[in-house]
C-alpha cells in the first residue's frame, strides 16, 4: 500500500470524525426530541394516532435508517475525495486481514 501524508490522514480523520459526530447528533435530537417535547406533540394527530406516539414509533426509525444510507454515501465521497480505493486495498493486502 501506499504512503498517506501525514496532512492528509489527519483531514480524512476529521471528515470522518464529523460525519459520525453529525450523525450521532441527528439520532439523539430525534430519540431524545420527541420525548422532551411529548406533551406539545400530544396535541396533534396524524392518522388518528398522537403525533409524539406516531414519531416515536415511525418517524425514529425511518430517521435512523436514512441517516444509516447518508452515512454509506457521503463515506463513499470522503473515500473518493482522499484517493482511498477498496478495491485496490484488497488487491494489495491479497485478501489477507492483518491481525493486530
Amino acid at each position: 500500500m501506499k504512503k498517506i501524508d501525514k496532512k492528509v490522514a489527519d483531514a480524512y480523520f476529521r471528515a470522518r470524525t464529523t460525519l459520525v459526530i453529525v450523525c450521532l447528533i441527528i439520532g439523539g435530537l430525534v430519540s431524545f426530541g420527541v420525548v422532551a417535547f411529548a406533551e406539545f406533540f400530544v396535541t396533534f394527530n396524524i392518522m388518528g394516532m398522537p403525533a409524539n406516539y406516531f414519531m416515536g414509533a415511525q418517524g425514529a426509525v425511518v430517521t435512523f435508517v436514512l441517516l444509516l444510507f447518508g452515512n454509506a454515501i457521503i463515506s463513499d465521497q470522503i473515500d473518493k475525495k482522499f484517493g482511498i480505493n477498496e478495491e485496490e486495498n484488497v488487491r494489495a493486502s491479497a485478501g489477507k486481514a492483518l491481525d493486530h
